[in-house]
């Protein structure tokens, strides 16, 4: 399988972007003792377990994914993974932005609003082949049947199971402290103040502070700056800067600090990352013209 890292456990990984496809990430693997924690992410995941069971922790609930069925989570809903069985899981998932669903839904549905979707799993097998579909031709360098397939994908499940998101209730005192505390940490990914440190610049205590920030991005504050600094390591990635030096920029200690939590997340190495990001770039420069 091309591009598929293995190891002697038998799990292996690709996760990529495809040059001519702007704002769809693509994820391939089998995963046996592999656990995601917990983390969210910018746009939308749309997954299709083709082999095995994943179990995906929701806040509030666990699904078990398995063949026929297409996980849909929205843009920063938390959720961790792990396999549900044995054997473990083989998969295919999309990693489209939210604009881009946002754009195939007012091309093709009558939602008005921000579009989501309310349930997070359901049984539609032929989608759930659509979404390996992409994969496929994606990876035979097929651009054209690779976006065709990926909007018809959508459209069906914006269509069958999409409705417009709430609209986001006003700020509380907690919820407004939060958002604070979320900007100062942004600004300080590489040297973040300690919890009491945050609550006391923002005048509230420690644990009022960590109950709101989980309350309003659904993680206490020190995971959620894992995963921006996960985030920040992939956009520097993206442009082709070297693990050991994107470590240093977004505040991890070392490198393996960033493979350990990198790989955790995203499900692939920081250099795997890296390495599938410029053979993307090289194969469109070299005009890769393979049929799906």
């Amino acid at each position: 399988m091309g591009g598929v890292e293995a190891d002697a456990g038998e799990e292996w990984a690709r996760h990529w972007q495809h040059a001519e496809l702007p704002g769809l990430d693509l994820l391939r693997a089998r995963y046996v003792r592999h656990t995601f924690p917990r983390h969210a992410h910018e746009g939308f995941v749309f997954g299709a377990v083709r082999t095995g069971i994943e179990d995906v922790v929701l806040p509030g609930e666990t699904i078990r994914a398995r063949p026929g069925t297409v996980v849909m989570i929205n843009p920063e809903v938390p959720h961790a993974a792990h396999a549900g069985t044995p054997e473990g899981w083989t998969y295919a998932t999309l990693y489209p932005s939210a604009r881009l669903i946002t754009d195939i839904a007012a091309e093709t549905t009558t939602l008005r609003g921000t579009p989501g979707f309310a349930e997070t799993i359901v049984e539609d097998p032929d989608t759930a082949l659509l979404v390996q579909d992409v994969h496929r031709a994606a990876e035979h360098g097929n651009a054209l049947a690779a976006d065709t397939v990926f909007r018809i994908a959508v459209a069906r499940l914006l269509r069958r199971h999409g409705h417009a998101l709430p609209e986001r209730t006003p700020r509380s005192a907690g919820a407004a402290a939060a958002a604070a505390a979320r900007q100062l940490l942004e600004q300080r990914l590489t040297a973040p103040p300690s919890l009491e440190q945050l609550a006391r610049e923002l005048d509230t205590s420690p644990f009022a502070l960590l109950r709101a920030f989980k309350a309003e991005y659904g993680l206490p504050p020190h995971t959620w700056l894992t995963g921006e600094r996960v985030r920040r390591a992939r956009l520097l990635l993206d442009d082709g800067t070297a693990p050991a030096e994107t470590a240093a920029a977004v505040g991890f200690s070392d490198q393996p600090h960033l493979n350990r939590h990198f790989t955790r997340i995203v499900g692939v190495t920081p250099g795997a990352y890296r390495r599938e990001r410029a053979r993307a770039c090289k194969n469109v420069q070299d005009g890769d013209t393979a049929f799906f």
